[in-house]
């Protein structure tokens, strides 16, 4: 097995560009890579679509990429914690697509599983149906939600070896594992970097060819 490539949070931001499309772990900021986020509010890097649970807080999180303009769009749950996003979406600055929490999830585990989308009733007979496709199974209807996935995904993670192998514990799950899947290049930032057999190979959760760089 060989091992990955660490570098630092500056280094991992100056492999983005301009208009990518990007997912960031995490939970309210919770479970969120904070230095990687930070090195690319430092890059200037600009015209993103950040993926993501929330809109993190004012200046934390990737709240800190909305505050800078970074953000031309953002695809999330809730903005209601950073009144910076709402300011922003009301004035058209930023494009603000809202999505139910468990459909978010799901989309992006179905990009990551190679599925052509998944089904739920959730946003039936309301705004959210606007354009979608709904399938009947069984005599019931449901929308199909097509899959979302990314050019970049950003991990916070709890454990994560020299090889790649992660483990996420607690919050460090919010989101981040199933956005490993779902991009087409995966930094994790890992709160300890361990070395060959010190942790269990059974304790890891994400195998390491789902990671390509371990940010220190």
């Amino acid at each position: 097995m060989l091992k990955k490539e660490i570098i630092s949070p500056k280094q991992a931001a100056s492999k983005l560009k301009d208009g990518m499309t990007i997912m960031v772990g995490g939970f309210m900021t919770i479970g969120t890579p904070e230095a990687l986020v930070n090195a690319i509010a430092e890059s200037g890097v600009k015209n993103l679509t950040i993926i993501c649970n929330d809109a993190g807080l004012p200046n934390k999180g990737v709240g800190k990429l909305i505050e800078n303009g970074q953000v031309s769009k953002l695809i999330a749950s809730h903005i209601g914690l950073n009144r910076i996003a709402g300011e922003k979406m009301n004035s058209g600055e930023m494009e603000v697509d809202l999505i139910p929490q468990g459909t978010l999830a799901e989309q992006i585990r179905a990009a990551g599983a190679g599925l052509g989308g998944v089904l739920t009733k959730t946003g039936l007979n309301t705004l959210v149906e606007e354009g979608k496709q709904k399938v009947t199974v069984a005599g019931e209807e449901f929308l199909l939600e097509e899959p979302i996935k990314a050019d970049v995904a950003l991990l916070k993670s709890s454990i994560t070896d020299v090889y790649g192998n992660t483990s996420f514990n607690k919050t460090t799950a919010n989101f981040n594992p199933v956005m490993a899947t779902a991009a087409e290049m995966v930094f994790v930032e890992p709160d300890v970097i361990s070395e060959p057999n010190e942790v269990d190979e059974k304790f890891f959760t994400l195998p390491s060819v789902l990671i390509d760089f371990i940010v220190r």
